[in-house]
């Protein structure tokens, strides 16, 4: 039995069912929280209903945004002919933090899992396909994560796009920078020597 209040319980419960957050951060924030000035309070909740009323998918490459389009589509300096596929918004922001690449995304919400019960219907394939016949893409990247659900997915979508004549890559993997050989598994290494390029 609790020795917390119901309400405060619940809170804490809220908490601890985000991910990454275990039972004893759950309470440093729940706290953290009851211990806010009441407007500031009241600002951190209506953040939340803000966003959960206002964010929702790109009507193109279903990343998040506010608008009917987000600020990378709508943006006419980028390279319409190129989409990167991602995974997950996260991924987008992680790819716009290196300021190399100009052209657009699109974003799968998901990878092909079995044995979490996720089929190609259940992720953003079938828009990824309509974008390809429809538009002018010369290139698909594929930047899904190189684990086995990460590379399924890669493949099962190059399958689909490649009738439409357009060139499928896949990011480089290799040795990160700062590591050392002798710590980096067998597929690491065969990645880096695949992807090696002239210098």
């Amino acid at each position: 039995m609790s020795s917390f209040p119901p309400s405060l319980e619940n809170l804490i419960d809220r908490f601890a069912s985000l991910p990454g957050i275990g039972r004893k951060s759950a309470q440093r924030l729940a706290f953290h929280v009851l211990s806010l000035p009441e407007g500031e309070a009241e600002a951190f909740s209506q953040a939340i209903l803000e966003a959960r009323e206002s964010v929702h998918t790109c009507s193109v490459c279903q990343n998040l945004t506010d608008g009917e389009t987000c600020r990378i589509c709508a943006d006419k300096n980028r390279d319409e002919k190129v989409i990167c596929v991602v995974s997950d918004p996260r991924d987008v922001f992680a790819i716009e933090r290196s300021r190399e690449y100009k052209g657009l995304y699109h974003v799968l919400h998901g990878v092909i899992s079995p044995i979490s019960h996720v089929g190609p219907d259940d992720i953003k394939i079938k828009e990824l396909v309509a974008r390809v016949a429809d538009g002018d893409v010369s290139e698909v990247i594929m930047a899904t994560n190189p684990d086995t659900e990460g590379e399924t997915t890669a493949k099962y979508i190059s399958r689909l796009i490649k009738p439409f004549g357009v060139t499928v890559t896949r990011l480089a993997y290799g040795v990160p920078v700062g590591a050392s050989l002798e710590f980096a598994d067998d597929a690491t290494l065969m990645r880096a020597l695949e992807g090696r390029r002239e210098i």
